[in-house]
């Protein structure tokens, strides 16, 4: 009887990278309440199941350690919007789970999104951030644009605006709604959920839609 081949073993960098990208995700909770200017490796150590050591053979400062950890996050956020996208048939309904979507995001997942700012900032001073935070910026854009174009299909009206514009006014309501949530202002995400429909409105050319009732 034929023998059934051993499962061959993984090559050493791959098992490397993969460690890397469970201890970048496993840190993610400390960068996020740490921010960038208060970590090291010796402190998110400090504030985890893994020693200094682990974290230093593993990854060669806190740059690429907070690097590796908001490339996996933000990889998840850019496919926060695609089953609402998919599923929905009507322009109404789309509009209704995107707006649902954005208020529960910065509900659950505030300081992450906190972290993915304070990195944005830090890429104006240190160039080391510069490439991946372009790679994150392009990515977040698709993936508000992939909404829109959906959005103009099911409403049957172009938009009257570029992908890089559009995100940009997305992008600045999300982050303001961010800093006022932060600050306790309950009120915060109703307002960028009506802020958003205003923006899809405009976007479309279309009369600004009737909110529904909602859990703001």
């Amino acid at each position: 009887m034929e023998k059934l081949a051993a499962p061959r073993a993984k090559p050493r960098d791959e098992k490397f990278t993969e460690r890397r990208a469970q201890l970048g995700e496993a840190a993610l909770q400390t960068l996020a309440e740490l921010g960038y200017a208060r970590t090291s490796l010796r402190e998110i150590a400090q504030n985890s199941e893994f020693s200094h050591g682990v974290l230093h053979y593993y990854f060669t400062d806190k740059v690429d350690l907070i690097l590796c950890s908001v490339r996996q996050y933000k990889a998840r956020c850019v496919t926060r919007y695609d089953a609402v996208t998919t599923t929905s048939t009507t322009f109404e309904q789309l509009l209704d789970g995107f707006v649902a979507a954005l208020g529960q995001t910065v509900r659950d997942e505030a300081p992450m999104h906190r972290l993915w700012y304070d990195l944005r900032s830090q890429s104006l001073f240190e160039e080391v951030f510069r490439a991946d935070v372009a790679a994150i910026e392009a990515s977040l854009e698709k993936m508000i644009w992939r909404v829109l174009t959906r959005m103009s299909g099911l409403a049957g009206a172009p938009l009257r605006a570029p992908s890089s514009v559009a995100y940009a006014m997305f992008d600045g309501i999300f982050q303001q709604c961010l800093i006022k949530h932060l600050s306790g202002d309950r009120k915060a995400i109703a307002a960028m959920q009506s802020n958003a429909r205003l923006l899809v409105s405009q976007l479309l050319g279309l009369p600004v839609p009737v909110e529904r009732k909602r859990r703001a």
